[in-house]
């Protein structure tokens, strides 16, 4: 019998992340969320999720639902919850949350930028004798507390990587000297992720 049948109203949040992960990377957000709403909103729980994707199958943004299994927690210590958890773990700016009421509540803390490496256009070489975990790993160093590279998705001619932090200029700003020098970075493209 469903909630609407036996008189009930059914509590649910949908949560937006105007993030481009890829599902695995969407389930250990999911993973987080279900853990603090165990401890915070029992009752509450995660209950699927789903990446948009374009045509080529690149991660456009991604959805989060939880509803109400049992219990009676108020639909807003989730939504308390949900907020907290999803911002200290680095939503990016332009993500919502919407609960029951459908009022739409703004979350997020964290920019984005596509890194678009080119996949056809470099002397065969550069592909051979360059290691894309090398170059994540520079990005990773220079970007410290700054940000991080987040997911990924190789498509028919580029490789994207997925970096997010506090601000998209200072990333910007400490990733340069790597996107001038290594090999796989030429010819590459840098995009904010809005």
């Amino acid at each position: 019998m469903n909630d609407w049948q036996d008189g009930r109203v059914p509590r649910h949040l949908r949560v937006h992340l105007n993030a481009r992960l890829q599902p695995k990377h969407r389930h250990r957000l999911e993973d987080l969320l279900q853990a603090a709403l165990l401890q915070r909103a029992p009752g509450f729980g995660v209950d699927g999720g789903g990446t948009l994707l374009s045509a080529d199958g690149e991660p456009l943004s991604c959805d989060i639902e939880v509803d109400a299994e049992a219990g009676d927690t108020p639909t807003a210590d989730a939504v308390a919850a949900a907020i907290e958890v999803l911002n200290s773990h680095g939503a990016p700016r332009g993500s919502y949350a919407v609960p029951d009421d459908g009022e739409r509540l703004a979350i997020g803390t964290t920019d984005g930028l596509g890194l678009y490496l080119n996949g056809t256009d470099l002397p065969g070489h550069f592909y051979a004798a360059s290691n894309p975990d090398e170059l994540i790993s520079l990005l990773s160093g220079r970007l410290r507390s700054e940000g991080s590279v987040v997911s990924y998705w190789q498509g028919p001619t580029e490789t994207a990587l997925y970096l997010y932090g506090p601000s998209a200029s200072r990333m910007r700003e400490l990733i340069s000297d790597v996107l001038a020098t290594h090999p796989l970075a030429q010819r590459s493209r840098l995009v904010p992720i809005t």
